[in-house]
């Protein structure tokens, strides 16, 4: 009787700890990360393979802070951070970069702070989906990196289609980076935070 009580409290046990092992976790925190992941990054942002999914900076929709305008766009503080971005792209190098947005204001002007240029618009980093590891992937030529301006949404779209389905929603003006090889196979390398870029720079 004590052995079926027993059992009776640790199968759920069990059962428990193996869900918090097996759980798919947000990608790594590149700023906290150590040499290895961050050398891992440049080394493909270097050979141009590499896509990184931004999403826009702080809305004013969702906000207090004086808003640049339009209402559907993002605010001051917003702008100053999407600059901040811009310039830890430009310290990775933009040489060998292409640059597209989803044609929402926020994105759009998040793009426009980050790199002082209005981007391309792509109507498929609005909607996203299912489909939207395929699109990555169908975008990014050969040997030169892409950077993405998209939606919190969008980013958890693609973390499910790249097994992260319970990652944590993308802050303002964060960057999911993937690896894409020659083949077409994925691996993504980590998040890096838009508070985090000296972090990165750092190292």
């Amino acid at each position: 009787m004590r052995i079926l009580v027993l059992l009776a409290w640790l199968l759920p046990l069990a059962a428990l700890v193996s869900g918090f092992v097996w759980w798919p976790r947000t990608p790594t925190y590149l700023g906290n990360a150590g040499p290895a992941e961050t050398s891992r990054l440049i080394t493909a942002w270097k050979a141009g393979e590499v896509v990184a999914l931004v999403r826009h900076t702080e809305r004013c929709d969702r906000s207090e802070n004086l808003c640049l305008g339009p209402a559907d766009g993002i605010t001051q503080v917003g702008s100053a951070a999407a600059t901040a971005v811009g310039q830890g792209f430009a310290h990775l190098g933009m040489d060998q970069a292409q640059v597209l947005s989803s044609p929402m204001t926020r994105t759009a002007q998040t793009a426009h702070f980050m790199f002082g240029h209005d981007a391309d618009t792509q109507e498929w980093l609005a909607t996203c989906g299912p489909t939207l590891r395929n699109d990555v992937v169908a975008h990014k030529v050969a040997q030169h990196n892409l950077v993405l301006v998209t939606h919190s949404g969008c980013i958890s779209d693609f973390e499910k289609q790249t097994g992260f389905p319970h990652a944590a929603t993308a802050e303002y003006g964060s960057a999911l980076f993937v690896r894409i090889g020659g083949k077409g196979q994925l691996e993504v390398l980590g998040i890096v935070n838009a508070d985090t870029w000296t972090q990165l720079a750092q190292k």
